[in-house]
């Protein structure tokens, strides 16, 4: 049976291994490792474990880690400064903008049938002046790119080729998400287009004259690295 010095002097292991236990200490552990067998082959357990797990070492971070990071960062930090703004914009691009394209043919039809009697009232009544200075209410605008911090370059693929990206661009003007659309998706052709894209400023879009965010699509030119 384990003796409760034996119980006392195993919960002490991982202590006397790191060396975090007192000169004291250290003399009475290996003073009853020499005359306990039983300890003595625990210990040697403790021991082979930690010096398996030292020779595992560190586990090696992704190749892509720091682009992951830093578009999580920016998709974040443009998540908590979303806006109103931003959800009419998204509304419309997925439920108004839709249904007023359906509705176009309709209306114009109807437009163009009330010119017609127009025109024709129009032969026995003389035309009022009419004032067209009025700025649309409802107008929106798409990003548009305006520089960048470093001088843009083509993109080095494995063949030559055009790489097409939808980019996601906030009410900042800054590049907080995209996918390829079209091209190599290797992870060495995502860093270099993350690369410049988060060094690129652009206008972003607008509703009613607000910024708010957006989607832009750019072409980047491939560059085969083969000889």
């Amino acid at each position: 049976m384990t003796s409760l010095t034996c119980l006392k002097c195993q919960s002490s292991f991982s202590a006397y291994l790191d060396g975090d236990v007192s000169g004291q200490q250290m003399h009475k552990i290996a003073s009853h490792l020499e005359s306990c067998s039983d300890c003595k082959r625990e210990f040697a357990a403790w021991r082979t474990t930690q010096h398996i797990l030292s020779s595992v070492g560190p586990a090696k971070a992704p190749a892509n880690l720091a682009l992951r990071l830093r578009l999580a960062i920016s998709h974040e930090h443009s998540k908590r400064k979303s806006s109103w703004i931003d959800t009419v914009s998204l509304k419309w691009d997925n439920t108004a903008r839709p249904m007023l394209l359906q509705v176009s043919a309709g209306f114009a039809g109807t437009i163009a049938l009330v010119g017609s009697i127009a025109l024709l009232l129009g032969l026995f009544a003389a035309p009022e002046p009419v004032m067209a200075n009025d700025e649309p209410l409802g107008a929106m605008t798409s990003p548009h790119y305006l520089y960048s911090s470093v001088n843009p370059h083509a993109i080095l693929t494995d063949h030559d080729g055009v790489i097409v990206v939808e980019a996601s661009v906030n009410s900042e003007g800054k590049v907080y998400d995209y996918h390829i659309v079209s091209g190599p998706e290797s992870p060495a052709v995502q860093s270099q287009v993350v690369d410049q894209l988060l060094t690129s400023v652009f206008q972003p879009a607008s509703v009613f004259g607000a910024p708010v965010r957006g989607r832009v699509v750019l072409t980047f030119s491939g560059i085969s690295v083969r000889g």
